[in-house]
């Protein structure tokens, strides 16, 4: 299943491992922590493609593009092929490694060539610059909360509750959508401020 979280804006190290933790059910295998001054990124692993060498987060050849990665991209054979044609170092058989190349040569548009399930955050250290992205039927879960300069995001909402500085509070609107429709439509969530990408 695997699960991602993270934050940009501000360093809490603390926080990072308490979010993983939140969502440790999700990936029993294996975490992996990127952390900088503004970006911290996190995720919980469930090995399935390339047990060996598929440890997350992964970069690019020099490091200036990190991601951390939930879902399975189904062409990604085909892409992997692709990249290494047009000159790309792939160190190694996973998934997740054909994002990181995608982004230095698609920019946002990384997503279009994915065929899959997947939420990833992408890091660009160069441009200092957070890309937050989900499947487009939404399959892979991926919530958010916009705090005074900075952004909190996690596969569950669970783990995004674990910032002392936010005080879950029930958004009544979506009280009345769940009460209606046994659920919540996007982009909102049963809390207040905490939205679905």
């Amino acid at each position: 299943m695997c699960g991602i979280a993270g934050f940009a804006g501000f360093r809490d190290d603390m926080l990072l491992e308490r979010m993983c933790r939140a969502i440790s059910h999700r990936g029993p295998d294996d975490d992996g922590f990127h952390i900088e001054e503004d970006v911290s990124l996190g995720m919980r692993r469930l090995s399935i493609i390339d047990l060996t060498t598929g440890k997350q987060p992964i970069e690019n050849e020099d490091g200036s593009v990190v991601v951390v990665y939930n879902g399975e991209i189904y062409n990604y054979k085909e892409l992997r092929q692709g990249l290494m044609t047009r000159g790309h170092t792939l160190r190694t058989a996973t998934d997740t490694e054909c994002i990181v190349h995608l982004y230095e040569e698609l920019g946002d548009d990384c997503v279009v060539p994915l065929n899959g399930m997947f939420a990833f955050a992408l890091w660009d250290r160069r441009r200092r610059r957070l890309l937050v992205a989900r499947d487009r039927l939404g399959v892979k879960p991926l919530s958010y909360l916009a705090l005074p300069g900075g952004l909190i995001f996690a596969s569950e909402i669970k783990a995004i509750l674990t910032h002392g500085g936010y005080r879950p509070a029930l958004d009544p609107a979506a009280l009345h959508d769940y009460l209606t429709y046994m659920y919540v439509p996007g982009p909102g969530s049963i809390f207040r401020g905490i939205r679905k990408l």
